[in-house]
């Protein structure tokens, strides 16, 4: 008997480990920590930032999803609305090496900065450690942290997952409204809403 509920046991910790290794910081949670480099050199470390708020976006320029919305100015649109009320974004990439859509720390930052992106920095998470802390599975997906370094919000940019690039930024914005709501001392009305895009190549 003990025999066979060990095994059983075994068997149930084996079946959780997918789901615990991308166990993910739901809103109302302290947002985990984490340090990468950027692809100007430079390093980031999220708890640098505390004080501040952060938003972080995940991002994978081979992605169709990712280039509608930078296509359209929308992410750029919302990296420069945020960034003069000195909102910290973070642009994340968290393609593994081996695979074809990964670009290399200096083609990453000159896609963004030919796409007109303008985030703090543009940050290369090759292990994949960060985006299995948050739970990313999509880009793009969108993390926003309080400057008591909580999330309060993480899931889709939008409620407009298949829309012609000129409607992109007619959709219901959750990072804005996100951002917004919680600017103004209020509760955020949407804390999570299902991310749409292309899978992350972890």
């Amino acid at each position: 008997m003990p025999r066979l509920l060990a095994t059983a046991l075994l068997g149930l910790l084996i079946a959780l480990l997918p789901a615990a290794a991308f166990a993910a910081a739901a809103p109302g949670q302290p947002a985990p920590d984490f340090r990468l480099a950027a692809t100007d050199g430079k390093s980031a470390q999220l708890s640098d930032f505390k004080g501040k708020w952060v938003v972080l976006e995940w991002v994978n320029p081979g992605c169709p999803f990712v280039q509608r919305h930078y296509g359209a100015k929308n992410m750029r649109g919302l990296q420069k609305e945020f960034g003069a009320k000195e909102v910290v974004w973070l642009a994340i990439n968290s393609t593994n090496p081996s695979n074809p859509d990964y670009l290399k720390p200096a083609a990453m930052g000159d896609w963004m900065h030919n796409e007109g992106g303008m985030p703090r920095a543009t940050l290369m998470d090759e292990q994949g450690e960060a985006g299995r802390a948050y739970g990313a599975r999509t880009t793009p997906q969108m993390v926003v942290i309080n400057p008591e370094g909580k999330l309060i919000y993480n899931g889709a940019i939008d409620d407009k997952r298949n829309v012609p690039l000129e409607e992109t930024r007619l959709a219901k914005n959750y990072v804005r409204a996100a951002l917004a709501e919680g600017m103004a001392g209020k509760p955020v009305t949407v804390a999570t809403f299902a991310p749409y895009g292309c899978s992350v190549k972890y």
